[in-house]
């Protein structure tokens, strides 16, 4: 994967990639306003998301035991998984386990994030995708590239074409008459997905949420695969990032106002599902919960990042994003894309590659992603602290450090400013009052490309009030 600024410039000359985010950026921003705007509390419902998030948190080896207590007595199974090659050999056993060669998938961004659909081909098993555009980027052989809408990169007639070409080669076929209207391409994908949700016998999900003192498991979605997904399976694994805890159910009260309005823009959604363990001859007759930490402890030690960890994974960030809308999620190198991607994947991942130490700079630090943040994450902040941070672990001396650092030593003392404003101003007589600089040669050829930078002032603002006030003041 290239760093941001490679990526980004070869998405921004793709004009209808730039149409497609747009388009549906700007729909999706109108819903969660006016949804938003018929809440007085908002503002109070934000900052107790905030402060559930942040207890959590602070006292996660409490929770995350509480948790496993009660998915036990529950007759669940809980699997803690350090890293992702952990967490695949962990699922992948399960499902060997069960004598199955498939698998469906719901609500699955830690499964992607740890390439949990490769490490099962590996072992000769199929992985399903039920969520519709989940299930147009898996066949597509893509990447997904939004939170809420992976294949948001995708119009109908690219759809179209897709479902047209490939769904014959693993299942049911889509119609040969296919158009690309949105209700035709839904019915095409619910007739391909009926028979593999008929047929499965093990499942593999994630979950929106875990409810610490029952053990609880929440997943919220908005076409009933994952309603499919959770109940006609004989296995359930889901994998579960550990910062996803909350520590009881009324908590959850406020996180099912504050994530629907958030993400698709709707006051509830279509379908929540809760499960707590296993229901003699209801639902799921074993069930796993595999933990993934893959790099959030790191996160949770610095005191500063660990805020990223109470993302909900709503995708409003970047629908509100200016850079996202133009890039597209693809140029961020990871299943978490936008702001929060750029706070996030720097964090679990570390700023080793070349991808991750810039993703702290994809920004223009406008503050939007923290304004429509639901948890109140200040990614702003998080993105200046992270380029220090990148800065500091690849400390490298460029041309520009030179000059800053040359700033800072006429700029610490009065008396050094007082000469260089002075010689600034006599090099006016070599540049002539309106002259303006223009491209310089070396390290500052691509700063002055595309600015000017005017001649200095015949008298600095020191120099004169010293001479129409007297003394220095």
């Amino acid at each position: 994967m290239p760093d941001f600024p490679s990526a980004a410039k070869e998405k921004l000359a793709d004009s209808q990639l730039r149409h497609n985010l747009a388009s549906a950026t700007s729909t999706i921003r109108g819903k969660r306003a006016e949804v938003v705007g018929e809440l007085d509390d908002w503002a109070q419902l934000r900052e107790a998301g905030a402060a559930i998030k942040s207890h959590t948190l602070s006292n996660l080896d409490t929770y995350l035991e509480r948790f496993e207590a009660a998915v036990t007595e529950a007759g669940g199974t809980v699997h803690w998984a350090r890293d992702a090659d952990e967490a695949n050999r962990i699922v992948t056993d399960l499902v060997r386990a069960t004598g199955e060669r498939e698998v469906v998938k719901v609500k699955s961004m830690a499964t992607q994030e740890i390439e949990l659909n490769e490490a099962l081909a590996e072992a000769g098993i199929d992985a399903w995708e039920t969520d519709l555009a989940e299930l147009i980027v898996q066949l597509g052989e893509d990447a997904p590239s939004h939170i809420l809408v992976p294949a948001i990169h995708r119009n109908r007639a690219e759809i179209r074409e897709i479902f047209r070409r490939e769904m014959g080669k693993v299942g049911v076929a889509a119609p040969e008459d296919l158009t690309d209207d949105p209700a035709r391409l839904a019915e095409a994908a619910r007739l391909h997905l009926r028979e593999k949700f008929l047929r499965a016998k093990v499942a593999v999900s994630g979950a929106n949420f875990a409810v610490a003192d029952s053990g609880t498991l929440v997943v919220v979605e908005s076409e009933g695969n994952g309603r499919m997904c959770l109940t006609l399976p004989e296995t359930l694994i889901s994998v579960v990032g550990i910062e996803k805890l909350v520590p009881s159910w009324q908590d959850l009260e406020v996180f099912l106002q504050l994530l629907p309005r958030s993400s698709t823009g709707e006051r509830m959604n279509p379908y929540t599902s809760t499960w707590s363990g296993v229901s003699p001859g209801d639902g799921p007759q074993e069930f796993h919960v595999v933990l993934l930490d893959n790099g959030r402890t790191n996160a949770l030690a610095d005191e500063v990042g660990r805020q990223a960890l109470r993302c909900i994974r709503c995708s409003a960030c970047l629908n509100v994003c200016p850079v996202y809308e133009r890039t597209g999620g693809h140029t961020y190198g990871s299943v978490y894309p936008g702001p929060i991607g750029a706070v996030l994947n720097p964090q679990l991942r570390g700023t080793e590659s070349d991808v991750d130490k810039s993703l702290p700079y994809a920004s223009s630090l406008c503050g939007a992603c923290y304004d429509v943040c639901p948890v109140a994450i200040d990614i702003p902040d998080l993105l200046v602290h992270l380029r220090t941070r990148v800065v500091e672990e690849h400390e490298r001396k460029t041309p520009l450090d030179a000059l800053m650092g040359a700033a800072s030593w006429v700029l610490g003392d009065a008396k050094r400013l007082t000469a260089v404003q002075k010689m600034a101003s006599w090099s006016r007589k070599l540049m002539g009052r309106r002259s303006t600089i223009g491209r310089l040669p070396g390290p500052l050829a691509k700063w002055t490309d595309a600015r000017d930078a005017p001649a200095p002032a015949e008298e600095s603002f020191r120099a004169w009030w010293q001479r129409t006030r007297g003394g220095d003041r």
